[in-house]
Parts: structure tokens; sequence; C-alpha cells
């Protein structure tokens, strides 16, 4: 059984979808034994608590700069024994240092169809009014390993969501949570836990 530790710094919706699919058998050979929040009035940290998960808290604005962050964050993971790291709209972007100490085992979701709408700056609604700016038909969400380049990791799955003409970036953003976020961030975190995931040549294959 692995130890999944995830972080994060809001509202936490993504981490309710990771709590509702382990309730419910979705996630194999896997447990969230974790929570960590950059901040200490996330409505996250309320989710994990109401399902008796260990919470902690790393204030992100309490450290001089990001590698003394980054050092801390890292420490919490070895403490908690993770064995992989799920970034559930978690705000920061840590030092290379972290990822250099855990290899393919952190994951990310991102709110569009990586390579579009990436990078450092698109975050948040950010993302989905650029798709609206730039009239996509079709956007989506992609769950990728996070590397040292800002959403540049091996991609490991990907769902399209349809762009209505009269989507604002909220109503998008809702719609991408629900039909692919939502599903797509459990499945990619099962996957994991049962050694499915094989990463060669930058490009991930499902075992």
């Amino acid at each position: 059984m692995k130890n999944i530790v995830v972080l994060v710094s809001g509202g936490g919706t993504n981490l309710q979808a990771l709590i509702d699919a382990q309730e419910s058998g979705k996630i194999k050979n896997g447990k969230i034994t974790c929570v960590i929040s950059s901040k200490a009035d996330a409505y996250a940290l309320e989710r994990a608590k109401k399902h008796n998960i260990k919470t902690r808290v790393l204030v992100r604005k309490d450290y001089a700069d990001s590698v003394e962050y980054s050092k801390d964050i890292l420490k919490a993971l070895q403490e908690e024994k993770a064995d992989l790291v799920v970034y559930a709209g978690f705000m920061i972007i840590l030092d290379e240092l972290v990822v250099k100490a855990m290899p393919y085992k952190m994951i990310n979701v991102h709110p569009a169809l990586i390579p579009s709408f990436c990078g450092k700056g698109y975050y948040g609604l950010h993302v989905h009014e650029e798709a609206l700016k730039k009239g996509v038909k079709v956007t989506g969400a992609t769950v990728h390993f996070v590397t040292e380049v800002c959403d540049g990791g091996p991609i490991i799955l990907q769902k399209a969501v349809q762009v209505h003409d009269d989507d604002t970036p909220e109503t998008l953003q809702k719609r991408v949570m629900q039909e692919a976020e939502w599903e797509i961030l459990p499945q990619a975190v099962s996957l994991f836990c049962e050694d499915k995931l094989e990463v060669k040549d930058n490009k991930v294959y499902q075992k």
C-alpha cells in the first residue's frame, strides 16, 4: 500500500475528488496519509480532517525564499514516507531540489490540454480566460509528472472538454473540473499506485 501525500493551497476540490475515489475503491494499492497546505486557512485542510486524514501546514510566506521552503517541504514528505506526491491546487512552484529527490513520484493536474495554456502564469482562472480569448473549441485537463520545468513533465492522462459559445471563465473552469480533472486525477493516482506507469524518453506508457 503506497503512501499518498497531497499538497494543497486552497479549497481542495481536487483533494475531495481523490478522497471520494479512495472511499469508493477507485484508488487501488494507495492511501492518502497526509495533506500538506501552503496556507493555514485553506479549506482543503477541513476536508482532510473530516475524513480523519493527517494535516500539516507549511506557510510559504514564513520562509525567506523558495529554497528554504522547499527544503522543509521535502523534509515533511520524507517524514511522511511519501511514495507519491500529488499537487491538488498547490500554488507554489517548489525548487528543483524536491523533484530531484523524488523523480517521477510527483504528479500535478493542469486545467488545459498541455502544451496549450501552460507554464508560468497559467493557473486557476487565467488558464480558462486565455482559452476563451483564443477561441478554442476544445479544452480539457492533463495529469503529468512534475519536473523542473513548470507544466513540462511527461503526460500521464488527458481528457478533452467541449467549450460552449456562452462560456465564461467560471463556467468553463467548473466543467473542466467536473468532466476532466476529477476523473483523470484519481485514475492517474491509481495507475501509479498499481505500478502501471513507465516513463521512457519523456513519454509515459501504461504497462
